[in-house]
């Protein structure tokens, strides 16, 4: 895979990343600021690290495979690990400014 080429698998795990959302929050994951990973091999690996707005989230399990069946369908995607993280603990600021204009918290 040439750099142009992972870059853009990248670009669409992002993509991807924004049609996530979180089941609670009608935000998408990536502005939430729950991503705080993304790793892609050109062997065609995706590793995630992710957080949940709580450790003790009930729809963590949910969230996770919804983010590894969605990133598996990115094209160049052969095998998606998603990893949860708690360091550091999530909080309002990881989010972006357009997530804190839709919830009306700027």
């Amino acid at each position: 895979m040439t750099p142009q080429e992972i870059l853009q698998v990248e670009k669409d795990i992002v993509l991807t990343l924004k049609n996530v959302f979180d089941p609670e929050i009608p935000v998408n994951i990536y502005d939430l600021g729950l991503i705080y990973e993304i790793d892609y091999d050109p062997s065609g690996e995706a590793t995630i690290r992710m957080t949940l707005t709580a450790p003790n989230c009930p729809m963590a399990d949910m969230l996770v495979e919804d983010v590894n069946t969605q990133v598996a369908k990115v094209k160049g995607v052969k095998k998606v690990n998603v990893i949860l993280v708690f360091e550091p603990a999530w909080d309002r600021s990881m989010m972006s400014e357009e997530a804190l204009l839709d919830l009306n918290m700027f």
